[in-house]
């Protein structure tokens, strides 16, 4: 036997049992890691965590598991982990700082995913005025489809820095309208007008009973406010019909719409 035959047995002598460990560790612990990936997922899918964010979360979750688990390994054989730990620190630092206004838009996401305050098919306004039909929640942004057919994508951070309103989240919704009419016209039988063309109306729910009230006293009007409720998919519909009935209604009955005027008198 010459000499590197013996570097060689000794070499395996010393670090045989090491690897042979390094080996079942890691067999032993990529399954554990299967497992553990696999309740996360089978628990937010139980808890109700949105389809789009849970294979997300759970491939996080495996990566970091599987990244312990290589550095648990390398420290086998003596390897200086906390070196490793240092640049992979610094790396996720260098990236959070480039990428720190998507991770924003990420973080807000993730909230709106787990807390739910509209979901697809909501009327909804967000973002400071944006108002329109939720048709995606993705991770980053929202998209909403507009009456007019229009695409509006929202950063979820702008989203969450704002008043978010759930117009039809509730399944009905109440549609609110108001009408000016003249100083010198009847208020009492333009409330019935109002009425009457909200009877009429299709979209219009019985229950809550409409209403209508004076809601102020304009520079040129007197302005009624009324709110009747429709179910959500109905809202532009109902506030669509209203309008129209109601101003046939009152040019039918007398009833006048005050309108900007001006007066000019010529002085001899």
């Amino acid at each position: 036997m010459d000499f590197s035959s013996i570097d060689v047995m000794a070499l395996v002598m010393e670090y045989g049992p090491t690897l042979l460990l390094a080996i079942v560790t890691l067999i032993v612990g990529f399954w554990i890691i299967g497992w553990v990936v696999n309740l996360v997922s089978n628990l937010m899918k139980k808890n109700g965590i949105d389809d789009t964010i849970r294979p997300f979360l759970t491939s996080l979750v495996s990566v970091g598991l599987k990244l312990m688990l290589l550095l648990s390994v390398a420290g086998m054989f003596g390897v200086e982990t906390a070196s490793f730990i240092a640049i992979f620190g610094a790396m996720a630092f260098a990236v959070g700082m480039a990428l720190q206004g998507s991770l924003g838009h990420f973080a807000s996401g993730v909230m709106l995913l787990i807390f739910k305050p509209y979901k697809v098919g909501d009327l909804v306004e967000v973002g400071g005025g944006q108002t329109g039909t939720v048709e995606e929640v993705a991770v980053f942004n929202t998209v909403l489809r507009t009456l007019d057919n229009k695409k509006i994508i929202v950063p979820n951070g702008v989203v969450t820095s704002n008043v978010i309103t759930n117009i039809s989240g509730q399944g009905t919704a109440g549609v609110e309208l108001e009408f000016g009419i003249g100083y010198d016209d009847d208020i009492d039988k333009a409330k019935s007008i109002i009425l009457q063309v909200a009877k009429e109306c299709p979209y219009i729910l019985d229950d809550p009973a409409p209403g209508v009230v004076v809601g102020s006293l304009g520079e040129s009007s007197v302005n009624l406010n009324t709110r009747p409720f429709c179910k959500s998919e109905n809202y532009w519909n109902a506030n669509f019909y209203m309008l129209e009935h109601v101003k046939k209604a009152f040019d039918k009955n007398g009833i006048s719409i005050p309108f900007p005027q001006v007066d000019m008198h010529n002085k001899n």
